[in-house]
């Protein structure tokens, strides 16, 4: 088995992505199973392209996406991805598309296929908070987890695809003032937990990840 596990590299001035550098850390076998590892560009179009490059070559069984959710404590396992680009500031490329749909021909939205609420049950027996998010927003992150799972839904119907968020690490947040972090070890950790579950769950577990509003 091989799981495809992508980071975005540094955006919205920062000079660090923690998806990056949590995804550098990970094991290069975890339950039996290659891990490939890739950077990825936070760029509308040339992401998913390079993401798709790699599925075309590796053949994965799984791609993991990770990417960065300044504010939130927690890791965030992405439940769905939506077709609209709508972009708050510019990707690193000077790219601000504004409610155009990532694929003209896609489906509204597109639901992991993975098991995650496996995966938070897991990234929480290591004691890491963990939670589903129903709502990957609307800038790359977003987009990246649509074009994969619409590549899965168009071509290759046998992998399965999905997107987690983590927060900021502790040197990002230096002059940030009352903003949430993790050890990047921490987060490590915790994408080796949710690759785990990826691998030896076919099906998810039923147990409640649901959220008021």
């Amino acid at each position: 088995m091989k799981v495809l596990i992508t980071g975005f590299d540094p955006f919205g001035g920062e000079k660090i992505n923690p998806a990056w550098e949590a995804v550098k850390g990970i094991k290069d076998i975890i339950e039996g199973a290659k891990i490939i590892k890739l950077e990825i560009p936070t760029v509308f179009n040339k992401s998913i392209e390079k993401v798709k490059e790699a599925m075309e070559l590796e053949k994965p069984d799984i791609v993991l996406c990770i990417g960065q959710a300044g504010g939130r404590y927690d890791m965030t396992v992405e439940r769905v991805a939506i077709n609209v680009d709508d972009a708050r500031i510019e990707d690193n490329e000077g790219n601000q598309p504004i409610d155009i749909p990532v694929f003209e021909d896609g489906e509204n939205a597109y639901f992991s296929n993975l098991p995650i609420k496996a995966m938070v049950e897991e990234i929480k027996g290591q004691g890491i908070p963990s939670s589903i998010s129903n709502s990957a927003g609307t800038f790359v992150c977003n987009h990246i987890m649509y074009g994969v799972l619409y590549h899965i839904n168009k071509t290759y119907k046998n992998m399965r695809g999905g997107f987690i968020h983590v927060p900021f690490i502790n040197e990002q947040v230096l002059d940030k003032k009352n903003q949430p972090y993790m050890p990047v070890e921490h987060i490590t950790k915790a994408l080796e937990a949710a690759i785990k579950a990826a691998v030896i769950n076919n099906e998810d577990i039923k147990k409640s990840g649901g959220a008021i509003c």
